[in-house]
């Protein structure tokens, strides 16, 4: 009998302190990596934090670019806002002169509040820019497909 369970790697199933657990590290650093805004965890009805074997994966990433390249939480909250999601998504030039993100200084773009903009009732959790573009080596290439 086959006892694996099969999830999808997007599916939130990882309490807090399971996540801590899975990741060795302590359910404070989990919650103040969200508060840098480095992480979006998902959250139930009653506002407890789940993770997906995804979320896992982005906490993984920010544990390795910290431990094992050096980069400070600041650093790579300034490496995420670079990330030039104003063309990730299309943004008009109107929207650019509304955007913190666009305009704004060392923060993700999730981290922003998106009044009178494309992204004013987008869920960034669910945003492709908070997606596809935060896990590891994947900035680099799509700064270097704008720039082709």
């Amino acid at each position: 009998m086959d006892n694996s369970i099969n999830l999808p790697d997007d599916k939130p199933v990882f309490s807090i302190s399971a996540a801590a657990k899975l990741l060795g590290i302590s359910v404070p650093t989990l919650r103040m990596y969200e508060n840098e805004g480095l992480i979006i965890p998902h959250k139930t009805k009653s506002n407890q934090r789940i993770y997906s074997k995804k979320d896992i994966d982005r906490i993984q990433c920010i544990r390795k670019a910290i431990k094992d390249k050096g980069i400070s939480i600041n650093g790579i909250k300034v490496i995420y806002s670079l990330i030039p999601c104003w063309e990730v998504i299309n943004c008009s030039k109107e929207d650019r002169k509304n955007c913190g993100a666009y305009n704004g200084g060392e923060n993700p773009c999730w981290t922003y509040n998106h009044p009178n903009t494309t992204c004013e009732h987008r869920d960034c959790r669910d945003c492709e820019v908070y997606l596809n573009y935060t896990q590891c080596g994947k900035i680099k290439t799509l700064v270097q497909n704008i720039t082709d």
